[in-house]
Order: structure tokens, then C-alpha cells, then sequence
């Protein structure tokens, strides 16, 4: 996990000691008396950007709150360049080549023309059609913290699989998508969840002008943005909506969802799933990532027996390291060494996907917004 700057002071090894434990119990006790599996209050609301195609707002209860725009441009598809590269390459050799040669590309120019009038093409998008930028308030573009969190999201909205190929056109043109999300406050928690969830809306109600030509013709639209057709349309039940990508975390035995930044802290394991929803067949996994919990980072606790401030003979590093390999983990805390069991992890994803699961909870709030 990137690391974050915060001028809030890291907790001591006593008070993780007392967090650990306290989330080890069944049911776990956060510190904001959430269930596991319960989400921040949060507010959202959407087209909040009227010259967008579409945008979003999320403002969690804690304060933190981000804004996504998404804009759409008509683009011309790299084959169709080509393709005019070519025709001005034959207009050339014409230019100073004989009758039988201008003949002979005639002849194949029209043969060519034949088959792109009589073919569409297999509408197939690309993944590069998509860019997505995120701007976090003291972090530069380049950061670790805005890259990683960039490539995450879009990850999951590239293995989504029909995102892409909604942009075609026809041959020759295709839309671009601009994705901009921007973190309006310093990250007060891990801000993954907060700006997926902001773009599912945004994605959600993002129209395209209405496509009145035909085939390979130059694209031309209606005017009338009342006649924009949603790129998510949530009439057709066999249409995916747009993904979710939600962090996980175990402590112990215990699956907490949508976890704090003093909770990460503590965590022993740190999993995202992503998900897409398809009314007619359910929860789809798209992707799932393994995140280098912050813990790990945490300074470990210090006990009574090696600790030469009381006026003891302090060990040798191998006594140290033998007791604190032997002492109860619940007594002293211990920064985890990473690593997830697998049965681990498909519980944490059989939670998210499962029908009634979390994920399904999730999604049939958000499209609850503005209805």
C-alpha cells in the first residue's frame, strides 16, 4: 500500500495492541461501533457538473469527499488513419506512375471499397479508449498514491470487458473517455473505496448524444440532449453496470469491510474486489488484488523482560528474538509479516459476491441515488 503523508501522530504499540484485540473478538468491536460489514454514512448526489457527460458526488460521514467528471470526444480510430495514409501514398504513385499502374489501383481501391461497405468490422473497443486521472490534494500526478489508486480502478473497468466496446462507433471513429476524479480533502482513511464507488455513479449516468448516421459515415449526432442515451442503459437487464471495487480486511478470523485508517493499521490481511452486476445473472467477480497492509509499518511493542530502561540487563538479540517469537501475541503487538491463507481469501470473496452478499447490498444502494 502506498504510503500516505498525515500529520496525525501514529498510534503507539499499546493502543494497537488494544485495536488488534479488540477487533479479534467475535463479533469484532470497531471503534466507530460499526457491524463488519457496515459501510460509512455517506451522502451522493449526481450530475453535480453540468457540462459533463456525467458526474458524481460522495461526501463520507468522516469529512473526506470527491468529485468525478466523466467527458466524452469523438476520436478518429488509429485504422482509419492508416488507411488514409495509404490512400495519400496511392495518390502520390499516381501522380508519377503510368496508366496501367493507375488502372491496376483503381481497380483495387474499389475491390477494397466494396468490402468495407459490405462488412462493419467486429465492434471491439480498445483499452486505451479509456484514461482516467486523479488528482489527491498534496500528492503530485506522478505519486505513488494517485498512480496506484488510477491503475486499480481502471483495472477493474477494463476487465469489465463491454466498457470498451460501448465506445465504438464504426471504423473509422470511436468515442474517448475522460474519467477525472478529484479528492476534494487530504485522504483521511484509504480513499480507494470513496473514489469507486463516486465513479460508479458518474459512470452510471453518463449519456452520449444520440447517433443519427449509418455504418462507416462521418458520425453525426442529434442536438437534443433529451434524445442522449445513457452508456449504461438500466432498461436492458442483460447490460453489466458499471464496477465497484471494494477493500477488505481480516483480523484473526474476522472479515471487516470498508475498513478505517486507524483499523488498517491493525489489519493482518488487505484484499480488493472488484465486482460488476448483471440484472439478469447477478454478482461478477472481475478482479481481485492482494494490498500491503500498513501494518506492517507499525513499530512493535517493546516487553517488560527486554527492556533495559527498567534497569535490567538487557538481552542479547537472539534471547530478544526468542522471546518475542515465544510470548502471546495478544499481550504485546506484533507488526504481521504479510502473507494471506487461501481459505482466507475466497471467504473474503465469497462475502462480496455471494447472492445477499455485501457486494449486492452496495450496489442496490447506489442505484438508489436520485430516484
Amino acid at each position: 500500500m502506498p504510503p500516505q503523508s498525515s500529520t496525525a501522530l501514529p498510534l503507539s504499540p499499546a493502543e494497537l495492541s488494544y485495536l488488534h484485540t479488540s477487533l479479534s473478538f467475535d463479533p469484532p468491536i470497531r471503534p466507530d461501533g460499526r457491524t463488519a460489514t457496515q459501510f460509512r454514512p455517506l451522502i451522493a448526489e449526481t450530475d453535480v457538473l453540468p457540462s459533463a457527460n456525467g458526474s458524481a458526488r460522495i461526501c463520507f460521514a468522516d469529512g473526506t469527499e470527491a468529485v468525478v467528471g466523466v467527458k466524452c470526444e469523438v476520436e478518429r480510430s488509429a485504422s482509419d488513419r492508416s488507411i488514409l495514409r495509404s490512400k495519400e501514398d496511392d495518390v502520390r504513385r499516381l501522380g508519377t506512375g503510368g496508366g496501367d499502374e493507375e488502372m491496376r489501383d483503381e481497380s483495387s481501391g474499389g475491390e477494397d471499397d466494396e468490402v468495407g461497405n459490405g462488412s462493419k468490422g467486429r465492434e471491439e473497443g480498445r483499452n486505451e479508449w479509456v484514461e482516467m486521472a486523479i488528482e489527491i490534494p498534496g500528492y503530485r500526478d506522478d505519486d505513488a498514491l494517485p498512480v496506484f489508486l488510477s491503475a486499480m480502478i481502471t483495472e477493474a473497468l477494463i476487465s469489465d470487458g463491454e466498457l470498451k466496446n460501448r465506445l465504438y462507433i464504426n471504423r473509422r471513429f470511436h468515442w474517448r473517455l475522460y474519467i477525472d476524479i478529484l479528492l476534494l480533502s487530504s485522504p483521511l482513511s484509504y480513499p480507494l473505496p470513496l473514489l469507486s464507488l463516486t465513479t460508479h455513479l458518474a459512470l452510471l449516468r453518463t449519456r452520449l448524444p444520440a447517433l443519427v448516421s449509418e455504418k462507416d459515415e462521418d458520425p453525426h449526432f442529434n442536438d437534443d440532449w433529451e434524445a442522449a442515451t445513457l452508456l449504461y442503459p438500466q432498461s436492458d437487464q442483460r447490460t453489466t453496470r458499471p464496477p465497484v471495487t471494494l477493500l477488505v480486511m481480516s483480523v484473526g478470523d474476522n472479515i471487516i469491510f470498508d475498513p478505517s485508517k486507524d483499523e488498517l493499521a491493525v489489519a493482518d490481511a488487505v484484499l480488493t474486489v472488484s465486482i460488476g452486476q448483471t440484472p439478469s445473472s447477478g454478482i461478477r467477480l472481475l478482479s481481485v488484488r492482494t494490498v500491503d497492509p500498513p501494518s506492517r509499518l507499525t513499530a512493535p511493542g517493546v516487553s517488560n523482560s527486554t527492556n533495559s530502561a527498567n534497569g535490567d540487563t538487557a538481552p542479547s538479540m537472539q534471547e530478544a528474538l526468542m522471546l518475542r517469537e515465544t510470548m502471546d501475541e495478544h499481550s504485546l503487538w506484533r507488526p504481521p509479516r504479510g502473507g494471506m491463507k487461501r481459505a482466507l481469501a475466497g471467504r473474503m470473496i465469497k462475502m462480496v459476491v455471494e447472492k445477499g452478499g455485501v457486494g449486492e447490498e452496495v450496489l442496490e444502494g447506489l442505484e438508489g441515488v436520485d430516484k
